[in-house]
């Protein structure tokens, strides 16, 4: 015996949310591993699937924080735990408008942030994805 502590693997959970995608591509809205949780590239859809805020980077990016915010919830987490952001733009014009609206779920836990731009997402009508990182660091999940 080495007199080192036994080591468990992590536990790894997925959180899905229905889209079809999920089967056919093979990924997750979220994944946890232990206490780290990271929420993919969230798109700025309804319930069906539909983009909203055609036009409206500002409005895209709150769908798509809410969406994160829910995937983070269904891992157990909460805005508190985010170390990191990542705001993805088809118009770098547009990060005043997105960082606003970041700074509301944000400003509390200040987590590290790239904001950067792409020439554009699978669906055109899409300004704005973003990708979140969080590590559960306190008792309280």
């Amino acid at each position: 015996m080495s007199g080192a502590p036994s080591e468990r693997p992590m536990q790894r959970s997925l959180v899905l949310n229905g889209n079809p995608m999920e089967d056919i591509v093979g990924f997750a809205r979220a994944v946890r591993v232990g206490p780290w949780i990271s929420v993919g590239g969230t798109a700025p859809v309804d319930a069906d699937g539909r983009t909203v805020g055609i036009g409206d980077a500002a409005a895209q990016a709150e769908r798509c924080f809410e969406i994160a915010g829910e995937a983070l919830a269904r891992a157990g987490a909460g805005w508190r735990h985010v170390v990191r952001t990542r705001l993805i733009l088809t118009d770098i014009e547009d990060w005043k408008a997105v960082v606003a609206v970041r700074a509301r779920f944000c400003r509390e836990a200040k987590p590290v942030d790239t904001i950067m731009a792409v020439s554009r997402f699978v669906n055109p009508d899409w300004l704005v994805e973003i990708e979140v990182d969080a590590v559960l660091h306190d008792a309280g999940g």
